[in-house]
């Protein structure tokens, strides 16, 4: 743990039993995982979002928030995974990304990963965490992967152990960010039964498909959560940063 220049704590995590993986820049290029990648120009977005995040959460002393989205197909495992890496390089604190997508995890795919287990296989089969987490080759960042599987999603995200878990995570590291990539929010329950497990939440809006009610019945969903705010993803037009828009090549998803 190291002094910044701001005067706050940077954190570099050693990491002595969770599994570490190196990740093939390639496979991040063509995923877009632009926060991986040295100097790409288009990190400056998921800077500004970071800052943006990172201030709500220390203002309200919150250390969890899941990302989610309407609808399938709107990007919010790619705004996961670049959010996640942001963070971790800002070098305050330490990130645990954890696939809460039970139905269909993509974190792992997104840096190019081959997990043996994943979250499913410790809370149906008591696979122990240590060989599930893996750090990807990015300081201060561990993943808590997918898997797919045939099991009853709501059951486990219900269950006793799911609740055991998130408060055992949330309270062991004082400056450790979780963010949870959630199910969209009309796809099934999941989405509703996650969410009070964290602190807030964040809601990834895809530029030309979701309709107006569609956000409208999202927003009133969610009025019970402390929304950190909404990112426009797939903009067919460039947008000011400050709209957290991602320019028209992310509409090739």
């Amino acid at each position: 743990m190291n002094s910044g220049a701001n005067g706050r704590q940077n954190y570099s995590t050693r990491y002595t039993q969770t599994q570490t993986a190196i990740i093939d820049p390639d496979v991040l290029r063509n995923n877009r995982v632009i926060m991986g990648l040295y100097n790409d120009p288009r990190a400056d977005i998921f800077r500004v979002l970071r800052t943006n995040i990172l201030r709500q959460l220390r203002e309200n002393n919150w250390n969890s928030f899941a990302i989610t989205s309407a609808t399938p197909g709107a990007g919010k495992t790619f705004i996961s995974v670049n959010l996640a890496i942001a963070i971790a390089m800002e070098g305050n604190q330490s990130v645990l990304l954890i696939d809460a997508d039970l139905r269909r995890p993509n974190v792992g795919q997104y840096l190019g990963l081959q997990c043996k287990y994943g979250f499913v296989d410790y809370l149906a089969g008591g696979t122990p965490l240590e060989n599930i987490l893996i750090n990807p080759g990015i300081e201060n960042l561990v993943l808590l992967p997918g898997k797919d599987s045939n099991i009853n999603y709501s059951e486990l995200i219900s269950s006793k152990i799911m609740a055991n878990l998130i408060k055992e995570i949330k309270s062991r590291y004082e400056s450790r960010i979780i963010i949870f990539d959630i199910p969209p929010i009309f796809v099934a329950d999941d989405a509703l039964l996650l969410m009070p497990y964290v602190d807030a939440g964040l809601l990834v809006v895809e530029d030309g498909k979701n309709t107006s009610d569609e956000l409208q019945q999202a927003m009133y969903i969610l009025e019970q959560t402390n929304l950190l705010g909404l990112v426009l993803n797939k903009a067919r037009q460039p947008l000011p940063i400050y709209h957290y828009g991602y320019v028209s090549e992310s509409s090739k998803y």
